[in-house]
């Protein structure tokens, strides 16, 4: 979909990801509610799939049911909030956080077995 100024442009990554408000300058990307159908956005858009916001962009993410999915949280291994992960545990997505080096590692093993994995990795470098 391409069009003028009130129109999305949506891109295919080859990774998952698709850049649903690509095309331009990434405007702020506001939350207005979250219900059933999804997540809606300020502009009226509504999100019925699991995505990632970053840096103006909303990226929908195509995670596989019930993924071992390896977190690496940078340089060192940091605790994810006990509700966080209750709540990851309850909708069957297996999290194991490790540094970002073993997270990646991890992930590379799981994808070469087959099995289903979705990664979340940050950078190992601390001021990113």
């Amino acid at each position: 979909m391409t069009g003028g100024k009130d129109r999305i442009t949506i891109l295919r990554y080859p990774a998952g990801l698709e850049n649903i408000l690509g095309g331009g300058p990434a405007p702020p990307v506001q939350v207005k509610s979250l219900g059933e159908k999804g997540i809606e956005l300020a502009n009226g858009l509504v999100i019925p799939s699991a995505c990632i916001f970053l840096d103006g962009q909303v990226f929908l993410w195509n995670v596989p049911p019930k993924p071992n999915s390896p977190l690496g949280t940078g340089k060192h291994a940091a605790p994810l909030p006990r509700t966080l992960r209750n709540h990851l545990n309850q909708a069957g997505i297996q999290v194991d956080v490790m540094d970002t080096w073993n997270a990646c590692s991890t992930y590379n093993l799981l994808a070469e077995e087959g099995r289903r994995v979705a990664a979340a990795l940050l950078p190992r470098n601390e001021s990113a």
